[in-house]
């Protein structure tokens, strides 16, 4: 009785999820733009700023310049806060009329989750996209390794749609959701090398880092892009994988609970 209960808060087939994922593209190509610019606009203040302002005092760092170094952690950053923040703000706003409407076609509670993580991780893939052209630009990428980074950053997308969607789970307004970006968000830009090698960090911070989403990503990322060899690559993804799944069972039944009591 429960496993029925709980059954419209899992997909009801692999390709459902479609529809919502078109939905929202369809309802975002009419501010492509200045969605654009603005997912693309705080990781590239960050760029130049950090990189060319602090990189004149820091130097090298790790065998590389720190604009290098820096743009690893900026693409990863980029991913993480796009699909986070597309999913905390757009997707709750969704939440409280859109999805109503879709419940009453054939598209379960599941479908519509697995749309929007998917909706998400496009989005992010977009923005650590966009950041990688510009810094290729720039000549701070290595070709054609950096294209192992593209798989990470929509995989990195859904972790973090999938946990900010339990964020928006459970929070009852906007105002809430702001907690989520202040003290988890931000800290972990701190926290797993994305401005600064985590070697340099006490190391308490350290093992707190490495358990971090972000900090998987950006281990994958770096690498492909500064065109060094990886390690640890199964243990990176497999985090990831982990970060995405169990927050998206967990996210479904909680939505469950709250839209269909």
């Amino acid at each position: 009785m429960i496993g029925e209960r709980y059954a419209a808060a899992l997909p009801a087939n692999a390709w459902n999820w479609v529809a919502v994922w078109r939905r929202n593209y369809l309802a975002w190509k009419k501010v492509a733009l200045a969605s654009l610019i603005g997912n693309l606009a705080d990781p590239m203040i960050s760029l130049f700023g950090l990189g060319f302002g602090l990189g004149i005092m820091v130097g090298r760092i790790e065998g590389t310049s720190y604009i290098a170094f820096l743009t690893a952690g900026m693409v990863a950053a980029s991913a993480m806060t796009s699909s986070t923040f597309e999913t905390i703000y757009a997707t709750f706003g969704r939440m409280q009329r859109t999805w109503e409407g879709i419940l009453y076609t054939q598209l379960t509670l599941g479908d519509i989750v697995l749309g929007e993580l998917a909706w998400a991780a496009t989005k992010a893939f977009m923005a650590g996209t966009g950041i990688m052209i510009v810094a290729t630009v720039l000549g701070y990428v290595a070709w054609p390794s950096a294209l192992y980074a593209l798989p990470v950053l929509a995989l990195t997308g859904l972790a973090f749609a999938s946990l900010a969607m339990v964020v928006t789970a459970l929070a009852p307004s906007y105002d809430y959701v702001v907690f989520y970006q202040t003290l988890v968000i931000t800290p972990m830009l701190f926290l797993t090398g994305a401005v600064f090698p985590v070697s340099r960090m006490p190391g308490a911070f350290q093992q707190v880092g490495n358990f971090l989403p972000l900090a998987h990503s950006i281990e994958l990322i770096r690498p492909a892009i500064l065109g060094r060899p990886a390690a640890s690559i199964g243990l990176h993804i497999g985090a990831l994988c982990i970060y995405t799944v169990v927050p998206f069972f967990l996210s479904s039944v909680l939505l469950r609970r709250r839209l269909m009591p």
